[in-house]
């Protein structure tokens, strides 16, 4: 459940002095605008303390999948860990998409303006709001590489090569690759050298121009 409110003071509708509040109201508009990015961005950056449907974490090092003897079970990583600002490889281009998002309820402007309400009687406040109703929820972890390495071609590498041969149970090949390169500000730089250069540091020819697509993500900021 989300919402927010404005309250508009009873003398400004009398004396159509609406002007002051226009920003608000933008601003109002704007943040229901913005509500499902922060939910499905809080969910990735979120993935290595939140369970996904296997019971590990979404990032983890260690999701169980039965290996096509039909017997072991094997430890399969999705993350290499870190600590710095976090980026993701995704798979993106399939049905199923990573995250979830399921908007139950669109957003809906509503007013309160009964001249007999407690709240106008006692403070002269008309109140304007609207609300929402979502959900977010992780879907196959086998489609999202999350890391907090430093964004280097040969971390990228690790992580399109990781999601290149994710496979189901019983050794199922689930052939996908990561296309879109999620990144917060301090990786923009480096995830467009790795994918958009068209040489090498050492004057190469960059393999990986072009493998996927670069989306900066303002949330994924560190201290954000």
């Amino acid at each position: 459940d989300w919402e927010k409110t404005v309250g508009v003071d009873r003398n400004a509708i009398k004396d159509d002095n609406l002007g002051s509040y226009a920003m608000r109201f933008r601003l109002l508009g704007k943040a229901a605008a913005d509500h499902p990015e922060s939910l499905v961005w809080s969910a990735l950056k979120n993935g290595w303390t939140e369970e996904c449907y296997d019971g590990q974490y979404f990032f983890d090092t260690d999701h169980p999948v039965i290996d096509k003897d039909g017997e072991t079970v094997n430890s399969v990583a999705n993350t290499d860990g870190g600590t710095g600002e976090p980026w993701f490889l995704l798979a993106t281009t399939g049905l199923i998409k990573p995250i979830i998002f399921q908007e139950r309820e669109k957003p809906t402007f509503d007013y309160l303006d009964d001249r007999r309400d407690q709240n106008v009687f006692m403070n002269r406040k008309f109140l304007y709001g609207v609300d929402a109703r979502y959900a977010v929820g992780y879907s196959f972890w086998q489609l999202a590489w999350g890391s907090k390495q430093p964004l280097t071609e040969a971390n990228f590498e690790k992580a399109r090569t990781a999601l290149g041969t994710m496979t189901a149970d019983y050794g199922e090949p689930l052939n996908i690759d990561g296309n879109l390169l999620v990144v917060g500000p301090t990786n923009e730089g480096p995830a467009r050298r790795i994918l958009n250069a068209e040489l090498g540091a050492n004057g190469e020819s960059n393999i990986w121009k072009g493998a996927a697509e670069v989306l900066k993500v303002q949330r994924l900021a560190t201290a954000a």
